[in-house]
C-alpha cells in the first residue's frame, strides 16, 4: 500500500491497524516517490536479524583475511584513543 505523507495525517490510526494486525507494509510517498515505510514489529525484527547475520558474515570474512595476512585486531581502547573518543 502506498500513501502520501499528507494523507497519512488523516489516516494514521487506520494505517497503523492495517500494519499491526493485517501485516501490511505501507510506503509513505512524497511527490510520488517513496521516502519511508511503516512495517510491523515482526517485519522489523526479521529485517534486524538479517542485518545482524550479514554483519557477522562480514566480520568473519575480515577476521579470516586478517589471519591470512598475519594481522592482529586493534584493541577497542586503543582505537578510541586514536579517534579521540
Amino acid at each position: 500500500m502506498n500513501i502520501g505523507v499528507a494523507e497519512i495525517r488523516n489516516n494514521m490510526a487506520d494505517t497503523l491497524n492495517r500494519v499491526a494486525y493485517q501485516g501490511e507494509r505501507v510506503i509513505l510517498e512524497r511527490r510520488g516517490k517513496g521516502v519511508a515505510a511503516i512495517v510491523s514489529m515482526e517485519d522489523l525484527a526479521l529485517l534486524e536479524a538479517l542485518e545482524d547475520r550479514e554483519d557477522v558474515k562480514a566480520a568473519r570474512r575480515v577476521l579470516a583475511e586478517m589471519k591470512r595476512k598475519g594481522e592482529k585486531p586493534v584493541p577497542w581502547e586503543q582505537l578510541k584513543q586514536q579517534l579521540g573518543l
